[in-house]
């Protein structure tokens, strides 16, 4: 495997800064380091003949690293191990500045990266319908990876290849469905598990009416959770006179709608009929997507709303633009 560190200075290992020093150089308490090297042994400061504890640059840095994973989203004590994952496979690189750059994040951009391992390891206990063995994929995955970098580079890319895998005829439909439901859970919980959101009016997301394919919805739903959105999440097949009468007592930020069929998309495409008083203020901000208006461009000339990209990432970014210009 080509090498793919750099030369880099490691951080000093002498100790010199006490807690006060600490606390402000990482924007952590004292009170919480304390917590933190009494339940996880984390970090392991040095004392003085006092009792009084020192760290070292290094403690400094690995401390930031990891409140930049709780900052993501990561739980403490999975911060913590992640941090030590990497230090045992040799996946830091001190940089002696206030973040640790990992193989990993360079390893992404090289063809058969680890990312692609992971998809594949996945795609393979899926098929087996081993979701024991899927589980440990994933939490080794969280070990070094945010849940946001799970959701965009394994989760969804695994939804979309085993969908192939069933229209190919290589994969019986009730694999494809056992596959569905155990992602569904983990996408769930992601949104259930999302920061505390921001304190604004909420997204609604739901499916066009006969629409039953939430993969990309929910997705989106995590995503935007892990952002800080506060999310209503309606799902399947959700009828436009039921969607109307929702959003007239929740009065949200925004409404995203996702079809990924003709038909779906023909019944979305009456949306205005169903809910003219919004159609006339343009509020809430209405925003649609899903694989027909990628696929087929000229759906797009027939739905009212804004059209939130070919990506998830570009429909991040949409909303994103969307809500600040409001």
């Amino acid at each position: 495997m080509m090498n793919l560190l750099p030369e880099v200075q490691l951080a000093n290992d002498e100790p010199l800064y006490n807690i006060g020093v600490v606390a402000r150089m990482t924007g952590i308490s004292m009170a919480t380091l304390r917590a933190w090297e009494r339940r996880y042994d984390f970090p392991e400061a040095s004392r003085t003949s006092g009792g009084h504890r020192l760290y070292s640059e290094r403690d400094i840095i690995r401390l930031q690293w990891v409140k930049k994973r709780i900052d993501e989203g990561m739980q403490t004590a999975q911060s913590i191990n992640a941090l030590r994952h990497q230090e045992h496979t040799g996946h830091v690189v001190q940089t002696g500045k206030d973040t640790l750059e990992t193989v990993e994040e360079r390893f992404q951009k090289v063809p058969g990266g680890i990312f692609e391992q992971y998809r594949s390891r996945l795609v393979e206990a899926l098929i087996e319908r081993d979701t024991s063995r899927a589980d440990r994929i994933i939490t080794d995955a969280l070990s070094v990876f945010t849940p946001e970098d799970i959701i965009l580079e394994l989760v969804a890319p695994t939804i979309a290849r085993m969908g192939d895998l069933w229209e190919q005829g290589n994969i019986y439909i009730a694999t494809e469905h056992m596959t569905t439901n155990y992602l569904r859970h983990r996408l769930l919980m992601w949104m259930l598990s999302g920061p505390p959101p921001l304190p604004i009016k909420p997204i609604i997301l739901a499916c066009g009416p006969d629409e039953w394919h939430e993969g990309s919805l929910l997705i989106m739903g995590a995503l935007l959770r892990r952002r800080r959105y506060p999310v209503a999440y309606l799902g399947q097949a959700v009828p436009l006179d039921d969607l109307a009468e929702f959003v007239g007592e929740l009065d949200p930020a925004m409404v995203i709608m996702v079809a990924m069929t003709e038909n779906s998309a023909s019944k979305l495409s009456e949306w205005q009929e169903k809910m003219p008083g919004i159609a006339k203020k343009d509020k809430p901000i209405i925003a649609y997507s899903g694989r027909v208006f990628v696929n087929k461009p000229e759906w797009r000339q027939r739905m009212r709303g804004v059209f939130l990209g070919n990506t998830f990432q570009e429909g991040l970014e949409t909303v994103e633009k969307l809500l600040q210009s409001k």
